[in-house]
């Protein structure tokens, strides 16, 4: 994509104590336990996290849209409406014991960008739409980037809305109970270009003393929720080779997963991620497990290579333990390159505004690597101390948050063409 928007002035920048102070108080709503947050998707934390965004922005003039995921798009009006806008977009969901900045920051500085631009009285040709994503966590709703995945027709509503929490409760249920469940259906917008914003969740960044990530690729992901069937007896009572011992089972999977791993380096990872055992009794040989594997890789052929390879060896640690195996697929996308010209225009941005940086690849999945299939997308990272996500002890610093915000504020300025 080849952007000619009008250059910006060196000297533009967002307000950098405005947005944290935006941060600190979203990070209100939903506390945790050791100073992050639980703001789960479609639970009442997310709605009110979601109020208050839509007051900050529509007290920055905006408007809002709300689709039938829930996905809002507020609004800023750019000198010719009718021109495909630019947009911004993240989420405000976070795990159970997620940190503060996970996706917020990239909300939250879409935000800033418009108050600053209001504030320095800047018009630009094209509308620029801040989006907050639904479900991108997946932690509640498997799969992750549920909404964007309608959005972009990777899933249909219908599959979106059944899909369940650990209690039982289905995604449209607890949309319509919260009340953020719009009208629009998802993906009837245009979009030019969109630009997400977030903290790298990975050492990468600080380790190099970069400011500035400019994220060229993601990797692909493959989450498979596999269900292992023994049978439930008394720890005590019965013998060893009687067993049909499905934790058993879950933990040399494990070590499997591991092994695979480790076999398809560089650039591969994997890890067994939720994990229960039933009946979960401090005396009882667990009759079934239940647990997520997460494989990753900006390769394609690892990442199909990995899978084959699990599916065959949990195939046969089941058999020779004697336990029945089901494997599910629960959540994938391919890896993901992003707009080679809106990275150009990132790159641009940041060695205009004198911040260091470099290029990076994703090791975690986003809504951009879905709207990426529908529109021209590209990402931009900020450190995080010690590589430290979905952590409450996550944390990052105003200065790193406010120099990816500031090489936003002049990228999306590009794209949306500043009007002289």
């Amino acid at each position: 994509m080849t952007l000619t928007g009008t250059a910006v002035a060196d000297n533009m920048k967002i307000d950098g104590d405005r947005l944290w102070d935006s941060l600190m108080e979203m990070a209100k709503i939903g506390p945790g336990v050791a100073g992050g947050n639980n703001r789960q998707t479609l639970t009442d934390a997310d709605a009110e996290g979601r109020a208050l965004f839509r007051m900050w922005c529509e007290e920055a003039g905006m408007n809002m849209a709300l689709d039938r995921m829930g996905n809002m798009f507020m609004r800023h009006e750019g000198e010719e409406p009718d021109l495909d806008p630019v947009y911004i977009g993240s989420h405000l969901d976070t795990q159970p014991t997620g940190g503060k900045y996970d996706g917020v920051l990239g909300v939250l500085s879409g935000l800033e960008v418009i108050r600053s631009i209001r504030d320095m009285g800047i018009r630009t040709r094209r509308p620029i739409v801040v989006a907050n994503w639904t479900n991108e966590e997946g932690t509640r709703f498997a799969p992750a980037m549920l909404a964007s995945g309608v959005f972009a027709g990777i899933h249909d509503e219908d599959y979106a809305n059944s899909r369940e929490d650990a209690e039982g409760r289905t995604f449209g249920a607890e949309l319509d109970r919260i009340g953020w469940r719009g009208d629009e259906e998802p993906g009837r917008r245009p979009i030019h270009a969109m630009f997400e914003y977030h903290i790298e969740q990975g050492p990468i960044l600080e380790a190099e003393g970069k400011q500035v990530g400019i994220v060229t690729h993601g990797q692909g992901l493959w989450w498979l929720q596999v269900t292992l069937l023994g049978k439930d007896a008394h720890t005590g009572s019965t013998p060893m080779e009687m067993r049909m011992n499905a934790g058993l089972g879950m933990a040399r999977i494990t070590e499997a997963v591991h092994r695979i791993a480790m076999e398809h380096q560089p650039d591969a990872v994997g890890a067994v991620g939720q994990a229960n055992v039933y009946p979960n009794s401090r005396n009882v040989i667990p009759g079934r497990a239940v647990f997520t594997i997460d494989f990753r890789s900006p390769d394609l052929d690892k990442l199909t290579s990995m899978r084959t390879k699990f599916e065959a060896e949990a195939t046969e640690i089941a058999k020779d333990l004697g336990l029945g195996i089901e494997i599910e697929p629960v959540g994938h996308f391919d890896p993901v390159t992003f707009d080679a010209g809106l990275a150009q225009s990132l790159r641009d941005a940041a060695r205009r505004l004198g911040y260091s940086h470099m290029d990076i690849v994703s090791g975690a999945g986003h809504d951009a690597c879905w709207i990426n299939r529908v529109a021209p997308t590209v990402m931009i990272m900020c450190p995080c101390v010690d590589g430290l996500s979905h952590n409450e002890a996550e944390e990052i610093s105003p200065e790193w948050a406010k120099a990816g915000a500031d090489v936003l504020l002049h990228a999306v300025l590009d794209a949306a063409e500043v009007v002289r």
